[in-house]
């Protein structure tokens, strides 16, 4: 699937992707955007959607000003009846984008969600555990990564970390415990990588002590490193979601969409 989508879009959107995080998300969010208000201008009726909210908004005036319980609730009804008419006709256009967009951000998520590994930059690699597991664990890579902590280690707060780094490639790591014996990939990129790829960071693991292995990839943060809401830092989907929001609305006026 990863490779299908990589010769889909690589060739095109690829490139995109080496410029800075926030900048290359408000291109390809514009790009998105821009298609899907224009597949939506013609595959909705714009004068029926027009005539539909110039008549919600008089409906909402209504219900602002008026004071009879028994004449709010019959506003309320038609506002409703008008709101389902609306939504059932933005629908088609809907059928149309939802797909194609869903196969793009599948792509996306396999690019520009994290920062991909270099060349002998030092990375973690955690075994995650559940309450109470004790015991040694082992990490090797296939082929033979350097490890720069020892290769078997004790578990400590439910946890072990392995620092490690290596020449480019993918490789296979092993990790054993109790006998039993998981493994995950990690892919460090070259430099001159032409499109950033990394490879899964998390493996959840079931039916054991061990609960993930994971792969210590930096998280991409479009709005800056600092930027945060409440110790909560926005992703690159968080990103696309804002900037698609008020993308929308300008070219929705720009384009006189209703």
């Amino acid at each position: 699937m990863a490779n299908f989508l990589d010769v889909i879009f690589n060739p095109w959107l690829g490139p995109v992707l080496n410029l800075p995080a926030f900048w290359a998300i408000l291109i390809i969010s514009a790009g998105i955007t821009l298609l899907v208000t224009v597949v939506y201008k013609y595959t909705t009726n714009q004068a029926e959607m027009k005539r539909i909210k110039t008549d919600l908004k008089k409906y909402q005036k209504e219900m602002r000003e008026t004071k009879d319980l028994k004449k709010l609730k019959g506003i309320q009804s038609k506002a409703l009846e008008l709101n389902m008419k609306y939504m059932m006709s933005s629908f088609k256009s809907t059928l149309y984008t939802f797909i194609p967009i869903i196969i793009i951000f599948a792509w996306l998520n396999m690019h520009i969600a994290y920062i991909p590994i270099q060349p002998q930059q030092e990375f973690p690699v955690t075994a995650t555990f559940g309450a109470g597991a004790h015991g040694n664990v082992t990490l090797s890579a296939t082929p033979d990564l350097n490890l720069t902590t020892p290769a078997t280690a004790e578990i400590v707060d439910d946890k072990v970390v392995w620092r490690m780094k290596g020449d480019v490639g993918e490789y296979k790591l092993t990790v054993t415990y109790n006998n039993e014996i998981y493994d995950h990939t990690v892919l460090i990129q070259p430099q001159d990588a032409k499109v950033p790829t990394y490879d899964t960071p998390q493996k959840p693991i079931q039916d054991s002590k061990l609960k993930m292995i994971s792969v210590g990839y930096t998280t991409v943060h479009p709005f800056g490193e600092s930027f945060n809401l409440f110790g909560w830092y926005p992703g690159w989907l968080a990103a696309y979601i804002v900037l698609s929001l008020i993308l929308s609305a300008a070219f929705r006026k720009i384009l006189d969409v209703y």
